[in-house]
């Protein structure tokens, strides 16, 4: 597997409250999870750097050969869930860190399988010889408007509340956690990535870049779009490919 990743801080923020962390689990299974954290002056730096802490260390810990999807589900969703007790906890224990939290997107691939949990508005893309297609749904407040039919997609991009989540790792003793799987092919590429791309970037020019350049250079070329079309947030993307 190839990984390739960019993170940055955007044309905006003082800091970057955006964590991620990536690698192989065996030499044909890979891993990638991406964390936007929030809440005061210092929360969303802790929040999202512990979250990509605890839940790497639960996972490259848990993880081992001959796993059937069943465990390998078993594994995303404690990994995440054990995320959200440490945040809460510290989040408890500290007044500083009081209304801290993140989201967080969580991946791992093989050749054929790729394995999803997620909590918010960061997201997962599969590109295929086919388009573009987005395998996590945001739990967001403009999703449920066009869940329900009151707003379309092309208005909730431009909507007020676009930015506002409805759930959060860290936020409440226990979160509802979203889990998925996806069949891929063998040429699909896999992107991680929190709104400060999504924002700022059509999915049909992700596509493009995502076709057009060396899989190398796609996080790098993103991140520079979103920063061109105003940067106004923190930008990660990881892109995990065979």
């Amino acid at each position: 597997m190839k990984i390739s990743a960019k993170t940055d801080v955007g044309k905006v923020r003082s800091n970057n409250q955006d964590s991620y962390a990536a690698g192989d689990l065996t030499s044909e299974v890979s891993w990638a999870v991406v964390c936007d954290g929030m809440g005061g002056a210092n929360g969303g730096n802790v929040a999202s750097e512990a979250a990509v802490k605890v839940i790497s260390d639960k996972l490259t810990s848990g993880y081992h050969v001959g796993m059937n999807d069943n465990s390998v589900k078993n594994l995303l969703i404690s990994s995440v869930d054990a995320a959200n007790i440490t945040l809460y906890s510290m989040a408890k224990n500290n007044e500083e860190l009081s209304g801290m939290g993140t989201t967080v997107v969580l991946a791992v691939r093989n050749a054929d399988t790729l394995y999803i949990s997620n909590v918010g508005d960061s997201r997962i893309y599969v590109v295929s010889d086919s388009g573009i297609t987005q395998v996590t749904t945001d739990h967001s407040v403009v999703q449920m408007m066009v869940d329900n039919g009151e707003i379309s997609p092309e208005e909730a991009k431009d909507h007020p509340k676009k930015n506002v989540i409805t759930r959060a790792l860290g936020v409440d003793p226990e979160v509802r956690i979203d889990y998925s799987q996806e069949q891929l092919n063998e040429n699909d590429l896999v992107l991680l990535c929190t709104d400060g791309l999504t924002n700022y970037v059509d999915d049909e020019v992700i596509l493009e870049v995502c076709k057009t350049e060396d899989r190398y250079k796609i996080a790098d070329k993103l991140v520079e779009l979103a920063n061109e079309n105003g940067g106004g947030d923190n930008i990660t993307v990881v892109i995990v490919s065979e």
